[in-house]
């Protein structure tokens, strides 16, 4: 990914790195979520930041963008995914984040 390689912020950066166990809430089976990326860098203020990141499109993310049933159970079985992520985050000190085509090219002031 050459927006990460070009970044002199960036420290490191994985894809499919990581796997967090959830909890399917349609099947009640465990499985494990992967993450799109693992990314560490230095932020406007000198501090080294881990974060997990997902990129997925808008209709996957929001209820009120999703049009199709498809979509609709997309974003129900993401939300579960990303409570597992936020948690697995939290415990190991990072961030986690989902990003997607209205907001992955605007970063906000201070986000590598």
């Amino acid at each position: 990914m050459q927006l990460f390689d070009n970044n002199p912020n960036i420290l490191t950066w994985s894809s499919e790195s990581i796997k967090i166990p959830y909890q399917n809430p349609f099947t009640g089976k465990y499985t494990v979520y992967v993450p799109d990326f693992v990314v560490t860098y230095v932020d406007a203020k000198g501090n080294q930041i881990a974060e997990i990141i997902e990129v997925k499109p808008a209709k996957e993310t929001f209820l009120e963008k999703a049009k199709s049933q498809r979509a609709k159970a997309a974003v129900a079985l993401n939300t579960f995914k990303w409570a597992a992520a936020q948690a697995f985050a939290k415990h190991h000190g990072m961030s986690f984040r989902v990003m997607n085509e209205e907001n992955i090219f605007n970063n906000p002031k201070g986000k590598a």
